[in-house]
């Protein structure tokens, strides 16, 4: 380990070891995954990053099964959406997973859009004062509640017939400004509940400057990073350049980062102070397009030469590398990608396209075969089928059949 107060300059694979080592990787794999385990992995992280799209598996598993291998995804809900979690949710970056007592460093976001959306020409939130009464009160008598149900008794309200659209928009206001918290999900079905039903007394009255919750939020970010931009530190908790720069220098003259330069960065790098710096890094994980590791697409092309865009939202006929398509960690480089459906029906793990980078090593598919079968286990599935797109799948099928038959591959 290189102590990083001692180091002005980091080579670009050592940039890479420190940022993977910030996020998790490179440890040993605990022999037994529980809550302990969980929550610390979370408190890491600073946050999970949820996303509906259940085609593989919902987003917010699969960086822990990256990092820390075969858990039980119970286990994981029970430590984040139960109604007495240690955990809420809130848009930190996208919609994610948050500790209670980080929500209050999210006040002036709160309270900046409650400004905005009050202060629109055509306010859907003034001309729907009546919509928003009635949800805080049956949130006040009820809560917490299932949005389901909140929908259910939107159409016995006194004074109006409300759809689903609506309540669902009116639930999504008060939950920007912190009026309404999430209590948990059941079955990915968000619980609300109004803020001083959820947050214990010590949250909920703890008020924090802006100044001074950016300034806290990207010190949690430089931690998650290890070494990153003005722009990485940055788009953690989506803080906009100006206020984040102020927050920057103030860590800075306060020793809590370093100023570096890193080897191909056109910009100045900023090291944690207590950032790792691993001389080699052994990992293998399929990354969620909504990992940290590669949401920031800049950064994922500067550090790994990966460059990566999700296709749930492009039309199929110009996709090209498949719909839920993951990125390939091995190592210390992220070397191919791979598009998995989740056939629950039929019991079956379906890589519909595998693709190698060109930077890739040979002999890749010998350390994602594993990777699969780890991923099939976890996921209780009973066989892995392949359909032969891409131009690592190939290699990938001829040494999964390998595997089950014993013989090796050409």
């Amino acid at each position: 380990m290189v102590n990083p107060r001692s180091s002005a300059a980091l080579s670009a694979a050592q940039a890479r070891r420190v940022a993977l080592a910030a996020q998790g990787f490179g440890r040993p794999r605990p022999s037994t995954i529980g809550t302990r385990q969980l929550n610390t992995l979370v408190q890491r992280l600073g946050l999970l990053q949820l996303d509906s799209v259940n085609v593989f598996e919902r987003s917010h598993y699969l960086p822990v099964f990256a990092r820390l291998g075969h858990y039980d995804k119970a286990d994981l809900d029970r430590l984040t959406f139960s109604r007495k979690s240690a955990y809420t949710e809130y848009w930190a970056h996208e919609a994610a997973i948050i500790p209670i007592e980080n929500w209050p460093l999210f006040r002036w976001r709160m309270e900046a859009r409650r400004e905005r959306w009050y202060g629109q020409q055509d306010s859907w939130v003034r001309d729907n004062a009546a919509m928003l009464d009635w949800l805080r009160a049956e949130l006040r008598d009820k809560g917490p509640i299932a949005a389901s149900e909140i929908e259910h008794d939107s159409g016995k309200g006194e004074g109006g017939w409300w759809g689903w659209s609506s309540v669902k928009l009116g639930l999504e206001y008060l939950f920007g400004w912190g009026e309404v918290v999430s209590a948990g999900r059941t079955r990915f079905e968000r619980t609300y509940a109004l803020a001083e039903q959820r947050l214990p007394a010590s949250v909920l009255d703890q008020r924090v400057t802006e100044t001074d919750a950016v300034r806290r939020l990207m010190a949690l970010s430089a931690q998650a990073h290890g070494v990153g931009t003005l722009r990485d530190l940055a788009d953690y908790y989506r803080i906009k350049q100006a206020p984040a720069a102020l927050a920057l220098k103030d860590l800075v003259d306060a020793g809590d980062v370093v100023p570096v330069t890193v080897e191909g960065w056109k910009q100045p790098g900023y090291l944690h102070r207590e950032a790792r710096i691993p001389r080699t890094m052994n990992a293998g994980a399929l990354l969620s397009p909504f990992d940290p590791v590669v949401w920031e697409r800049a950064r994922a092309e500067r550090m790994f030469d990966f460059h990566y865009r999700i296709e749930i939202y492009t039309p199929e006929p110009k996709r090209v590398f498949g719909y839920y398509s993951l990125p390939i960690l091995i190592d210390d480089a992220l070397v191919g990608r791979i598009d998995l459906k989740n056939d629950r029906q039929n019991r079956v793990l379906r890589v519909q396209s595998a693709w190698r980078e060109a930077h890739a090593p040979a002999g890749i598919e010998e350390r994602i075969v594993p990777l699969l079968e780890n991923t099939r286990a976890w996921q209780g599935l009973d066989s892995v089928e392949f359909t032969g797109r891409g131009d690592l799948s190939p290699a990938l099928n001829a040494a999964w059949a390998s595997r089950e038959t014993g013989v090796s591959g050409p």
